[in-house]
């Protein structure tokens, strides 16, 4: 049985596509860390972090075949990890999830690359009726998001069988260094002393992940025998509570006696929805539709396959970054957008605020 300690990593070059995102410099990091002899990230952003000497960075489109047939030279393992995100548009978010993860995958065939781990997500089982959920169970994706992840591990999932090893990896919503996002309004309530509402009773269990538990998991991933690891992988925390347990740390941490607060979920959906369709509101189905229901996936596979380990559980995850996002918010207080790296805008969200200071 191989493992990661026994990896020549100065001997790979590595394909990051989506670097420049929040996944993306942190699995540079880590690359770089265990010493990688070169690595690429093909972002449609520029790579605008400390370590942009020491890694190349090619600004394009995983949707464009010349661009990724020329970043592909030479590469031995990539990681996909771009994606367009559920606030993006439809159009963008089909042509990007799927047609581009066909041109990477199929142009990594074309290359020989040796490794190949697709970044899927746990969207791709809808709203389900039970849990934990399993790798082979029913895929229902949820809007265009769910759908497209659905297509895209298709896309990568033909080339299984073939020489190239192909892991897909469906984590749970990921936190950490460098993300903010939609967990920004927690962190900026929780900050501002603010008690935080919450989408129905809070007693629902929803697993995270921390970024540098699924960093890990996609090391195991390029490293361990291929037999091991040609295969579909959930990968979240092992431990979690409640949600509004779980969010009660980041409150309790901020130092203002403040609570989270429960509200009757289906006003609130009804009301979201109507925000939404004004364009007044950053959270979108997926967000509001899911946040009051169980949500988890069983990562036994994961850890008995690759000997997965994760060190954080959802607290120790939330803490982490709501202490990163406290300490950096002052470079992003002129940036907003719709990835995770930068603050999501809070739209009329943000005029709530003031009757939750009581």
């Amino acid at each position: 049985m191989g493992n990661e300690a026994e990896v020549d990593y100065r001997s790979q070059k590595v394909l990051v596509t989506g670097g420049s995102g929040f996944l993306g410099i942190n699995l540079i990091r880590h690359l770089l860390d265990r010493g990688v002899g070169e690595i690429v990230n093909l972002d449609l952003l520029p790579f605008d972090y400390p370590e942009q000497d020491r890694i190349t960075s090619v600004i394009g489109d995983i949707r464009d075949e010349r661009t990724v047939d020329k970043v592909m030279e030479g590469v031995t393992w990539v990681v996909h990890c771009a994606a367009a995100l559920p606030l993006y548009s439809e159009e963008d978010i089909y042509s990007t999830d799927i047609d581009g993860s066909r041109i990477v995958i199929t142009t990594a065939d074309q290359h020989g690359v040796k490794r190949f781990v697709h970044i899927s997500s746990t969207a791709v089982y809808g709203i389900p009726d039970h849990h934990p959920l399993y790798e082979d169970d029913k895929l229902i994706g949820v809007g265009p998001y769910g759908e497209s992840k659905i297509k895209a591990e298709e896309e990568c999932l033909k080339f299984k069988d073939k020489e190239m090893c192909v892991t897909v990896i469906r984590p749970k919503s990921f936190i950490g260094p460098e993300r903010l996002g939609v967990f920004v309004l927690l962190y900026d309530w929780a900050n501002s002393g603010c008690n935080f509402p919450m989408i129905g009773s809070g007693k629902n269990r929803y697993q995270l992940l921390d970024v540098t538990d699924l960093c890990d998991a996609i090391l195991l991933s390029l490293t361990l025998d291929k037999s091991m690891c040609n295969d579909i992988f959930n990968i979240g925390a092992k431990v979690f509570t409640t949600m509004k347990e779980d969010y009660q740390v980041v409150l309790d941490k901020a130092g203002h006696g403040k609570r989270i607060i429960g509200f009757p979920a289906k006003p609130v959906i009804w009301f979201l929805r109507f925000l939404e369709s004004l364009k007044l509101s950053p959270l979108y189905k997926w967000v509001y539709e899911t946040a009051c229901e169980d949500s988890f996936v069983g990562i036994e596979k994961a850890e008995k396959i690759l000997g997965y380990a994760p060190k954080f559980s959802n607290k120790d995850a939330l803490l982490r970054n709501y202490k990163w996002c406290i300490d950096n918010l002052d470079n992003f207080k002129e940036a907003s957008g719709v990835s995770h790296r930068v603050p999501w805008k809070q739209g009329i969200l943000g005029f709530f605020k003031i009757f939750f200071k009581v």
